[in-house]
């Protein structure tokens, strides 16, 4: 049974910046695509980046040009750079097999992880 594990959450002022980890187990993450979500309080679910299984990167473009997802062995990271405070939320990781990056915030994932609170002061 596959799990994700994300960690590097926290509290940073605004222009500041943070680095999310999502850390996979029980699966290899090569063949899967890799997604950042986040959900703030009142509001849905978004797709924020995702990373696919052939490593083409997509991005929201609330976050295009601040935010960079990359891979490194099992683990994805989100790089977050000029936060602002609608960034504030809860992310969340999640997994698909042989998933493809532009579609990722449409498919039904595998996997999810708990998630990490970002919360961005202004």
């Amino acid at each position: 049974e596959g799990q994700l594990v994300e960690s590097g959450g926290g509290l940073v002022q605004a222009g500041g910046s943070l680095r999310l980890s999502c850390a996979a187990s029980g699966f290899t993450t090569d063949d899967h695509a890799i997604g950042w979500f986040r959900q703030a309080p009142g509001k849905e679910r978004e797709g924020v980046s995702c990373i696919g299984s052939g490593d083409n990167t997509y991005y929201a473009a609330s976050v295009e040009g601040r935010f960079t997802i990359s891979r490194d062995k099992n683990t994805v990271y989100l790089q977050m750079n000029s936060l602002k405070s609608e960034d504030t939320a809860v992310y969340l990781c999640a997994a698909v097999h042989r998933g493809i990056a532009s579609l990722c915030f449409h498919y039904t994932m595998d996997y999810w992880g708990k998630g990490t609170l970002v919360t961005v002061s202004s």
